[in-house]
């Protein structure tokens, strides 16, 4: 089924949103991995030294700096993962710095990252408007932001301004250092305070510095592992959702869904779109993908993808609920595929005129087999059998 969904997909595969997602967070990991290497391997002898003459701080720099560039790499693909436009854009400016950096480090272990890292620049860019979504920071987390930039920038100040009353505090970045160390606890004591002031400086930063970071890792873990609990309860998250491309929606659920969500399966991956929670909860514990809301509303079908859905289908038991559901979808997304299913025969065109690009009528299609079948002018069973069967039959050369 995989080998089958890349051969009628490349796109999806290759430079779809995942593939925007998935390239950046291997140029990530391969960033992290030579930076840490070559903290131990400080060699001068980058790639492009045959054919720039590099400084060799530049080139320890890039060494050092490596592990860092793949850290904000990774934090890029995770605000990818939710859509952002901002991540979107530091991750267009990382890749470059990453490849730069990989032609100046010295390690072999480079070339790979500095290939992907080219390779994934166009994915990235062709996906441009699949990550539309403004950065919602919640009001906790924007004052965690402030708290901790304040301290920072508190003790940053301060310890320089106090730096004759410190040992081995002479310049800024020693002042940042000392900042770091003591609002993290971790406090190496090559740098001390020497007078009374100093050392109460020192505890107003340890007590803020403390503070700001508890609230910091609370407002972005908290988040996080209620994530990991509705995944593990069987929920699924918004971030799931949203890295579903080419794909199949279903606005609502009805007789027909249950046999449709067993055929699509086997052939792409879908939503369902209900307003039944107890049912949502029953098709999320199957693992299926699953909205809650009215399937004619414009928001649930948002949030289920329309817009980048290989198809849409209707099909549930009220033709009436249906052909709001297609003027939905047909009036926001102009360019979706939308199949219907007519539980009475009489509303086929009505279904058509709704916008649905395509209506079948379950009902005409069994009457018109079971008739035939009455009258014996041919095995109407086997020609049902054979329609069921025909996609394992068509799929046949195609495992071979």
């Amino acid at each position: 089924m995989d080998a089958k969904r890349v051969l009628q997909h490349p796109r999806t595969v290759f430079v779809g949103t995942r593939a925007a997602i998935w390239l950046p967070t291997v140029v990530a990991i391969l960033s992290f991995a030579t930076g840490v290497a070559n903290i131990s391997d400080m060699q001068v002898g980058g790639i492009l030294l045959a054919y720039v003459d590099i400084p060799p701080e530049i080139q320890r720099a890039a060494g050092f700096t490596g592990a860092l560039t793949g850290f904000l790499m990774l934090l890029s693909a995770w605000g990818m993962r939710r859509r952002l436009r901002a991540a979107w854009f530091s991750t267009v400016v990382l890749l470059p710095v990453t490849a730069v950096q990989g032609l100046a480090q010295s390690s072999q272990y480079s070339l790979p990252m500095v290939a992907l890292s080219l390779l994934s620049l166009p994915t990235v860019l062709v996906n441009y408007r699949r990550f539309d979504r403004e950065a919602d920071l919640s009001t906790t987390q924007l004052a965690a932001a402030a708290a901790l930039s304040g301290t920072l920038v508190y003790g940053t100040v301060g310890a320089y301004q106090l730096r004759e009353e410190f040992n081995n505090l002479d310049t800024l970045t020693d002042a940042f250092y000392y900042t770091i160390v003591t609002a993290s606890t971790v406090g190496y004591g090559d740098v001390t305070p020497a007078s009374q002031q100093a050392k109460l400086f020192g505890t107003s930063v340890l007590v803020l510095g403390v503070a700001s970071f508890t609230v910091a890792l609370g407002s972005l873990l908290g988040p996080a592992i209620e994530a990991r609990l509705s995944q593990a309860l069987g929920t699924m998250n918004d971030s799931d959702l949203e890295l579903l491309d080419d794909h199949v929606v279903v606005l609502g659920y009805g007789d027909l869904t249950e046999p449709l969500l067993e055929e699509l399966s086997h052939a792409a991956e879908f939503v369902v779109i209900t307003p039944d929670s107890d049912l949502a909860a029953t098709l999320r514990t199957q693992d299926l993908h699953v909205v809650v809301g009215d399937p004619s509303d414009e928001e649930p079908q948002r949030q289920a993808g329309v817009e980048h859905a290989r198809a849409v289908i209707v099909a549930t038991n009220d033709d009436a609920q249906d052909a709001l559901s297609i003027l939905t979808a047909r009036q926001c997304y102009p360019d979706s595929r939308i199949v219907a299913a007519a539980t009475d025969r009489e509303n086929t065109e009505k279904l058509r005129r709704a916008g649905a690009d395509a209506v079948i009528s379950p009902a005409v299609i069994g009457g018109h087999l079971l008739a035939e079948s009455a009258l014996g002018d041919a095995d109407m069973e086997g020609l049902a059998d054979r329609l069921l069967d025909a996609e394992d039959e068509d799929d046949g050369p195609d495992d071979g």
